[in-house]
């Protein structure tokens, strides 16, 4: 029997909750070890001799130590039993990849701190919101659930008939823009996104 792999992070970081989901979905125990980059000093220094770029999350299973969260999810996906998180036909991978790349290079960022943490976040901690930016991020934001609504297309989920890593990889920045209620008007605009989010904040095994 393996050891159950520790996770590094904290447990409201978007790409830690990605990595949570993909152990959740193929059903590993894992341990949550706090590393909070943003503490004063940041990380300490026995983490960032396994992630030099002291980001988050990390894995260390039986020794195996593995950062980036993208390698972290197909790594789970590959070493452990249960359901597959990565489609077998090479088109339905590649638009998998695709996705994960959009809400990487494209989607995080506006949905997450040009939507989430202005119009959310910062007022709940008597801080303001910068109008501006959140009206910048919001065009962005469209256009990203525009480009993944398209790619999805019929679904039910994003790579198609499936649930695979790019529904666990895109779901927790979905959460956090959805509770803006600009973002909650711009996912009810998607008719097809809005019937996705619903069945992913569903499974039972994946509480997002």
């Amino acid at each position: 029997m393996m050891a159950a792999p520790r996770l590094y992070g904290t447990s409201d970081s978007v790409y830690v909750r990605i990595a949570r989901l993909a152990l959740a979905e193929k059903g590993v125990a894992h341990e949550l070890v706090p590393v909070d980059p943003f503490a004063p000093g940041g990380p300490p220094e026995s983490y960032l001799r396994h992630h030099p770029f002291g980001r988050i999350p990390a894995l260390e299973h039986e020794g195996f130590w593995l950062y980036e969260t993208g390698a972290i999810t197909r790594y789970v996906d590959d070493a452990f039993a249960g359901p597959s998180l990565q489609p077998t036909g090479a088109r339905e991978r590649a638009r998998m990849n695709q996705i994960i790349g959009i809400a990487d290079a494209y989607a995080y960022r506006p949905l997450v701190w040009g939507v989430y943490v202005e119009r959310v976040e910062k007022p709940a901690s008597g801080r303001v919101c910068d109008e501006p930016r959140l009206a910048a991020a919001l065009v962005e934001a469209g256009t990203c659930l525009s480009a993944i609504a398209a790619l999805m297309g019929e679904g039910p989920f994003l790579a198609g008939a499936r649930l695979s890593l790019a529904d666990l990889h895109l779901a927790p920045m979905i959460d956090y823009f959805r509770r803006a209620p600009e973002g909650a008007a711009l996912m009810a605009a998607h008719p097809g996104l809005a019937r996705w989010w619903e069945r992913m904040a569903g499974r039972a095994q994946t509480p997002v």
